[in-house]
């Protein structure tokens, strides 16, 4: 039983009152409008809150303003960051929605412990993690390694990350992408139609182009792959140790196979010394990577940032903010005007 079925059993058993179960299991019936990866982190929220609330004996839902506050102050306390906290509540804040009830972090006193744990961490030094940017430098780099490469895995490894840099994408909708999803401009360049992602849900739907090297790179690993008749396979689809190719219709790779190419691309074209370490992670190239460095590449190029959301279906600007917030920051307007011979 997954993660998503184990949340049709659980959630509605959350509390004893008929009327809040019966809300709870429509909400479970009406999941599809949420994203799976909503899905997974709520039922790995309501399992820790849950836990905690019985172990110290308090009502899990409704939940009081004050033992929201005990519980936030204690995911602090166990080492959280301020941004796991800020999820766990605004989660339990869906919830308590969903069953048609008043959520206890509308609380001022909710308001403010959530105020002082992310200002208690900013002062501690608490940054928010990034991954190591996957720039277009190290792109051309690894192509000049991978490209006509005898293996079908290095061919495929090269193709996904043409095609995540380009399209700046997230795994989950790199993932997702089929071959019939290919069309072709006039002059061959490859138009990926993709449909939605995390932000854009509509009708009207994405598409994405490829630049005339990326769209050679993904030609090339679709006829070693024998992929040309396959629309229904998935774009980028497992590869044996014996270097056999899998063709599959039914499941995608998954997220930490798609994180391994980054992390043969590391170990093939990386500095030689890791990155430092940020909130113990981030040491080389991760799945978040080619986001990154795609979206700093453009901004160093002078876009805008109303291009560069655009471009990653970004919705607020302060997120993507968080990504370029280094790139060029000594040519500041202050820098700027500090330097103008007068």
């Amino acid at each position: 039983m997954d993660q998503l079925t184990q949340a049709e059993t659980f959630l509605p058993i959350l509390s004893a009152d008929e009327d809040i179960a019966k809300r709870l299991k429509e909400f479970v019936q009406d999941k599809e409008a949420f994203s799976d990866n909503t899905w997974r982190q709520l039922l790995s929220v309501m399992r820790i809150c849950w836990r905690w609330a019985a172990e110290n004996q308090r009502p899990f839902l409704p939940m009081a303003a004050a033992d929201l506050r005990d519980y936030l102050s204690w995911l602090q306390l166990s080492g959280r960051a301020s941004s796991t906290v800020a999820t766990h509540a605004s989660l339990i804040a869906m919830l308590h929605r969903n069953a048609g009830l008043i959520s206890p972090g509308v609380s001022p006193l909710v308001f403010r412990t959530l105020k002082k744990i992310n200002r208690s961490a900013v002062v501690a030094g608490e940054r928010t993690g990034q991954a190591v940017p996957f720039r277009l430098v190290n792109l051309l780099a690894l192509d000049e390694r991978w490209a006509g490469m005898s293996r079908r895995q290095e061919t495929r490894d090269l193709a996904f990350l043409h095609v995540a840099y380009g399209t700046l994408l997230r795994l989950s909708e790199l993932a997702r992408l089929r071959v019939g999803d290919i069309t072709r401009a006039e002059d061959g360049r490859i138009i990926l139609d993709v449909g939605w992602t995390k932000t854009i849900v509509q009708t009207g739907g994405l598409v994405k182009a490829l630049s005339t090297l990326s769209s050679q790179r993904l030609t090339e690993w679709i006829k070693v792959a024998g992929l040309a008749g396959e629309p229904d396979a998935f774009l980028f689809c497992p590869v044996h140790r014996s270097d056999k190719v899998k063709i599959v219709t039914e499941k995608p790779l998954t997220t930490p196979a798609l994180e391994a190419i980054f992390i043969r691309a590391w170990q093939t074209v990386g500095p030689a010394q890791p990155a430092k370490a940020n909130k113990k992670r981030y040491r080389g190239w991760s799945g978040h990577s080619a986001r990154v460095g795609a979206a700093q590449d453009m901004a160093k190029r002078g876009y805008a940032v109303a291009q560069i959301m655009q471009e990653g279906t970004w919705k607020k600007p302060e997120t993507l903010m968080r990504y370029i917030r280094n790139v060029d920051a000594h040519q500041g307007a202050m820098v700027d005007l500090m330097e103008q011979d007068f």
